[in-house]
């Protein structure tokens, strides 16, 4: 089965850009609870996932960065320790459920490696489930 079935589009998916402040990605993930966003460059191409623990790490390894003045702080200044990674989007849902062990969501690019949406774990499980034991819904 292709994955477009499953695509997340870009227009409903909450992203960041290396440009974006590390205080606005605590409160955009604080507003949809998530605990990582991927971040797509200026010309559209995904370059990485930051997470809750991106964040922690540069908190407590920054002497005298506090939640006040994260606004000085851009994504691209933060290490990040693991990026979730890409499929195309002429992928079948066998490629994702792999990824998914390790990753929340799965970034879909197209064959110019531009972001064009997210495939969820809980999605990916929703259809395990459903193929494994027959269910309709």
């Amino acid at each position: 089965m292709n994955i477009a079935f499953f695509l997340t589009p870009k227009v409903e998916v909450a992203y960041l850009t290396p440009e974006s402040t590390m205080r606005q990605a605590l409160e955009k993930m604080e507003y949809h609870r998530y605990t990582a966003i991927p971040i797509i460059n200026d010309d559209g191409r995904y370059v990485g996932t930051i997470t809750e623990g991106d964040l922690l790490w540069k908190l407590k390894n920054t002497p005298d960065l506090n939640f006040k003045n994260t606004s000085k702080i851009l994504l691209r200044e933060i290490s990040r320790k693991m990026d979730n990674k890409p499929v195309y989007i002429d992928s079948n849902i066998e490629d994702l459920i792999s990824l998914s062990i390790n990753q929340n969501f799965v970034p879909v690019v197209d064959d110019q490696k531009v972001f064009i949406g997210i495939i969820t774990r809980s999605d990916i499980i929703d259809y395990c489930y459903k193929f494994l034991f027959n269910k309709k819904n």
